[in-house]
């Protein structure tokens, strides 16, 4: 994440923290319907690339797993270790400057909603240090291709990659880890699971 985007996502963190308990129950109904697929029986460590307020820490907290979640905006951070459970780590961090983590430190590396807003070179750099960091498995939770006004108009605003990302990521995703598991998980919203087979 750049300086840029870093001072937007302090300002807007107290946005994200109204819709923390959505946040949630979402992330309840993704894990569900993606559960089968990422098998969560291997899993026990965690980390959660660009965490932001720590709803999706708190699910992963709440499914038994020994989470970490990394995050580089400062409040993002400040509301995720008032609003989730003591138990998980927060650490602030940006995973386009190198995970803070030893190599195959966690069984899973999940992401939400980080990768589209980088530019290419930028995935694939978070690409590269979730799949260093993690044992099993990295899975990210973004869009797929369907797209709606609302959507396009506040990513525009952003000014991230969305449109090459969701252009983009299967191919990305495949160049890096081979084949991959894509599961729609919302209207506008895919799952997908990198498998990191052993080397």
């Amino acid at each position: 994440m750049r300086s840029k985007e870093k001072n937007l996502f302090n300002k807007i963190s107290s946005v994200y923290a109204l819709f923390f308990k959505w946040q949630m129950r979402n992330y309840k109904s993704i894990l569900d319907k993606a559960k089968n697929d990422i098998d969560l029986s291997i899993h026990q460590k965690v980390i959660d690339v660009g965490c932001g307020t720590g709803a999706l820490c708190s699910v992963l907290d709440e499914y038994g797993f020994e989470v970490t979640g990394i995050e580089p905006a400062e409040k993002m951070i400040e509301i995720a270790r008032n609003k989730a459970s003591k138990k998980i780590e927060f650490v602030q961090g940006n995973v386009l400057h190198g995970l803070p983590f030893e190599d195959k430190s966690f069984d899973m590396a999940v992401s939400s909603s980080v990768a589209h807003g980088l530019k290419a070179r930028e995935r694939l750099m978070m690409y590269k240090e979730m799949r260093r960091v993690s044992r099993h498995s990295v899975v990210l939770i973004d869009y797929n291709e369907k797209r709606s006004l609302i959507i396009n108009v506040a990513e525009w605003l952003e000014g991230g990659d969305y449109f090459n990302f969701i252009k983009n990521v299967k191919d990305e995703l495949k160049k890096q880890f081979g084949a991959i598991k894509l599961i729609n998980t919302g209207k506008w919203s895919s799952t997908y699971i990198c498998k990191i087979s052993e080397e």
